[in-house]
């Protein structure tokens, strides 16, 4: 009787194992899965549906993204007071100033480069291109500070807009020539507007970096 019921027992312990040996593939899905919907900050992304906040702001993000959510809406979005505020606050510096769109994408992507802001840079690549930038100035602002003088890829207000970039950025302390500089090749109202962009993309790379977000898929 005891020789019978090991026979059983030895059985079915073979059983389980050889259940959980056929299962991997579905818990490596979960596992991607999961890794999907957590940043690498370990903080997890809303999600990218109806459930991801009060839904009239989540349709106002949308409007202003084409319909879509990007991972740093699905991460503003764990405070919606927060995400309301950034929406209403980039809107406007995206579509409702003066400055040059090419001027305020040239800082935009020198910022991703000094601190060191791929998500930004990747989000923005399209958006200089648009905006009249070259494959040829992307390419040299991967040294920013080079860049800088560069008088064949980049024009006076370009150059200026670059050193204006790196000092607020690196430095705080804007010098008094790149200020005068800066104000010499533009109008006060778009010298206001090109620092109030350069500290509101150097918040957001700030955010990127330490959220640890992740391009999207």
């Amino acid at each position: 009787m005891t020789g019978s019921r090991s026979a059983v027992l030895v059985a079915f312990v073979a059983a389980v194992l050889s259940s959980f040996s056929a299962a991997p593939a579905l818990g490596d899905d979960v596992v991607k899965r999961d890794q999907r919907a957590v940043s690498k900050s370990g903080i997890p992304y809303r999600p990218d549906n109806d459930q991801a906040g009060p839904p009239e702001l989540v349709n106002a993000i949308r409007a202003r993204r084409g319909g879509k959510l990007l991972n740093l809406d699905r991460m503003l979005l764990h405070s919606p007071n927060f995400a309301k505020g950034w929406n209403a606050m980039f809107a406007a510096i995206r579509g409702q100033l003066s400055l040059e769109p090419k001027l305020r994408e040239l800082a935009i992507m020198s910022i991703a480069v000094l601190n060191k802001a791929d998500y930004e840079w990747a989000q923005h690549e399209g958006e200089f291109l648009t905006a009249g930038g070259t494959r040829e100035q992307l390419a040299a602002l991967k040294d920013s500070q080079r860049a800088e003088k560069n008088t064949k890829l980049y024009s006076d207000a370009e150059r200026a807009t670059l050193a204006l970039t790196r000092e607020m950025t690196r430095d705080i302390v804007v010098s008094g020539g790149t200020m005068k500089r800066i104000r010499a090749l533009l109008p006060d109202q778009e010298v206001v507007e090109l620092i109030g962009t350069i500290s509101g993309y150097n918040m957001v790379s700030r955010f990127l970096v330490a959220t640890g977000l992740e391009l999207e898929q």
